[in-house]
């Protein structure tokens, strides 16, 4: 530093500085390049730019000093709108925030013996009171500004006014520095951290009583020999103020439902990754994502799967839920985002989709997932790729589910209904032309025609949008059973939390929906993460341990699957919990395979069916899918039909080498997400002398 104090820079140079993007996921000052600005109001403080982006990222990493551990509140902020300078001055700002170590400014270490500096005092209400906290201040002037830059907003000018944790006299008046502070609360940051916090809460929300949450802190801070930061210091009347916060706490913030959403999203901007208020040309989108969220999909989403869970609760709520999961180690679906939106859920992702990936980038601009999993097909697939850059694929869960679950409401024939679902499969992947498609829909109308229940229902609700699926499963891969189970499960305990009637009043709120979500939904989640990371709470594991068929179907041996090689139409499963009971699976490996446990009769996916599906894969006598037996016939014909001039024999192989290469290169694009479908008028699977299902038995 004092070897640049020659050159200091002039306020108006400051936008020629580079902006610094520390690679770490908390920063401090320490890692950043300080130059002190000359002249101005600012004259003598040290400056830098770094991306708007990261600046919670450079206040935690400033709170984690080791010698002085610190918080820094926000002591005053201001923002101004866009367009409301006509000439901006070059540190202009669009937001202004003030950080304040929260061991300052005022001094209370000798009050009481009226010592004290009285100067410095404020009144005991009123602006810059601050109750309850008086027995913190030390007089710590050490504070830093931010600017959000008016000319340019992406850019954030810090301004670090003092950068030593000291008080007027200059000496350290906190932290290990301090020896007035050693062996006292003055050692450590001045507050329990958000990590804490969040934790405290979280265990609070799911039931987990006053005490238990003590002496499970008092377990960890043993396990790690004894106090070490401030965290390690909770009190029970810690713990009672959370309690007291969210016995307070409603989601009613104001009578009018728009205006209380509006007010939530004022609160919890940081958790907000876009807003749309409705209006008469644009539809309500509210985009959530909190830290934790955010750091579940850095680490499970990076080389995994994001899936879409999509129009949830399209009936009863005011308006429909689309959460966003990856897949834990458990292969449990987590939520790392919710969107509510008054539109269909596929015509406005363009506008919140590139922003919350973005939002990702920032953290880790190496992240990218493999795959993207949608529940629906008229979704946008275009811009899924663009901003994913990877392959999507369609989930089967959803339709799997509602036509499983009417057949078993509304067709009592327990053959019937298999043969019927059978046949439902059938339609979905027939992927001749547009003619053949309806006549096999007619075939099964036919067929079944004495299902009069059933047959309006399909009518009704899916005779319209069978040909959007179909198309799907054209132009789609599709996902395996597994994640189907995982989200299935997602599903379910959703529905168990959300659709309770004692919430029935409250449905048609979305301020009703933000809180439960933010609050018990989030809090379960975060819990379940905790007892997999740390063995914690093994007692409290949730439903959704019990009811992912995709997790608990990795405990079934090989040996309890009875699976005939040379006759696919059955299996069994030997019960884990009585071995004299065996279920039987129909339709085994097939998307469209039922079993006949409680679990399924129920219209789930069960464990027993995920296990049929995982052996048939791993030993390779499951049916392949359409596309599988139209690639197969196509090179069985070549085979069949080898050139007899040895001239295009030898062109025969080299352009077969070339196609070998030319696939591999397509898989590459498609792991990329930059491989487009075939038009339909191109695609190989509408050759109509290719058979597309095994004859029905």
């Amino acid at each position: 530093m004092k070897g640049h104090e020659a050159k200091m820079p002039r306020m108006e140079d400051i936008l020629n500085l580079p902006v610094q993007d520390p690679p770490c996921a908390e920063f401090s000052a320490a890692h950043i390049n300080w130059k002190k600005v000359e002249g101005g109001r600012q004259g003598g403080d040290d400056i830098a730019l770094i991306p708007f982006s990261r600046v919670d990222a450079f206040v935690k990493g400033e709170s984690a000093n080791e010698e002085c551990p610190a918080s820094f509140r926000i002591e005053s902020r201001r923002k101004r709108p866009e367009g409301s300078i006509s000439k901006p001055r070059v540190d202009g700002y669009l937001e202004y925030t003030l950080y304040w170590c929260s061991y300052g400014p005022e001094d209370y270490r000798d009050s009481e013996s009226g010592v004290g500096d009285s100067s410095n005092s404020k009144p005991a209400s009123g602006k810059g009171s601050r109750p309850g906290r008086r027995h913190m201040m030390r007089g710590c002037l050490c504070h830093f500004t931010v600017k959000r830059l008016y000319t340019r907003p992406l850019v954030a000018l810090i301004i670090y006014n003092q950068r030593k944790h000291v008080d007027k006299t200059g000496a350290p008046c906190h932290g290990i520095l301090d020896r007035d502070a050693v062996g006292t609360r003055a050692m450590y940051a001045p507050r329990i951290s958000e990590e804490l916090r969040q934790k405290v809460m979280s265990m609070l929300y799911v039931g987990i009583s006053l005490d238990n949450v003590i002496q499970h802190h008092m377990e960890v801070v043993q396990s790690h020999g004894g106090p070490h930061n401030r965290d390690d210091f909770l009190t029970r009347n810690d713990v009672r103020n959370m309690e007291r916060v969210i016995r307070n706490s409603s989601h009613v913030l104001l009578d009018n439902d728009e205006c209380s959403v509006q007010a939530w999203v004022q609160r919890h901007q940081k958790h907000v990754f876009f807003f749309q208020a409705n209006s008469g040309s644009e539809p309500f989108i509210l985009g959530i994502q909190t830290d934790w969220q955010l750091q579940q999909m850095l680490h499970h989403g990076h080389n995994g799967s994001i899936a879409s869970h999509s129009t949830f609760g399209s009936k009863k709520l005011k308006y429909p839920l689309c959460s966003l999961l990856v897949f834990d180690s458990s292969r449990n679906a987590i939520p790392v985002a919710w969107v509510i939106t008054s539109s269909s859920i596929g015509q406005g992702i363009h506008k919140w989709m590139g922003i919350l990936v973005e939002r990702i980038r920032t953290k880790d601009p190496r992240w990218r997932p493999n795959a993207f999993l949608i529940d629906d097909p008229s979704i946008e697939i275009c811009v899924i790729r663009e901003v994913f850059q990877c392959r999507v694929l369609l989930c089967l869960w959803h339709v799997r589910r509602a036509w499983m679950r009417s057949l078993l409401k509304k067709c009592c024939n327990s053959d019937v209904q298999r043969e019927m679902f059978k046949y439902l499969g059938q339609i979905l992947y027939c992927t001749k032309n547009r003619p053949i498609v309806a006549d096999t829909i007619q075939e099964f109308m036919q067929i079944f025609v004495d299902q009069c229940t059933f047959m309006d229902y399909f009518r009704r609700r899916w005779l319209p949008r069978i040909e959007l699926w179909v198309n799907g499963i054209k132009t789609l891969p599709v996902a395996s059973q597994g994640p189907n189970a995982a989200i299935e499960s997602y599903h379910l305990r959703l529905k168990e939390k959300l659709f309770n009637d004692l919430y029935a009043t409250h449905w048609p709120r979305v301020d009703w929906l933000i809180h439960i979500l933010t609050t018990e939904i989030h809090s379960l989640y975060w819990l379940e993460q905790y007892i997999i990371e740390t063995g914690y709470f093994e007692n409290l594991k949730e439903m959704s341990f019990t009811t992912n068929s995709w997790y608990r179907a990795l405990h079934i041996p090989d040996a309890d699957v009875l699976l005939d090689e040379q006759n696919l139409q059955l299996a069994k499963v030997i019960s884990q919990t009585d071995r004299t009971m065996a279920y039987t699976i129909c339709n085994p490996g097939s998307e469209f395979c039922c079993c006949d446990c409680s679990w399924s009769r129920l219209g789930n996916l069960c464990k027993h069916v995920i296990k049929v599906v995982m052996l048939c894969k791993s030993k390779q006598v499951s049916r392949p899918l359409l596309s599988a037996q139209v690639y197969r016939q196509a090179l069985l014909t070549l085979l069949q039909n080898p050139p007899d001039d040895p001239v295009v024999l030898d062109h025969a192989i080299l352009h077969a080498s070339r196609l070998q290469q030319d696939i591999k290169g397509l898989e590459e694009l498609s792991n990329s997400g930059l491989l487009q479908p075939l038009p339909p008028e191109t695609n190989p699977q509408m050759v109509d002398n290719v058979p597309l299902f095994p004859p029905l038995h």
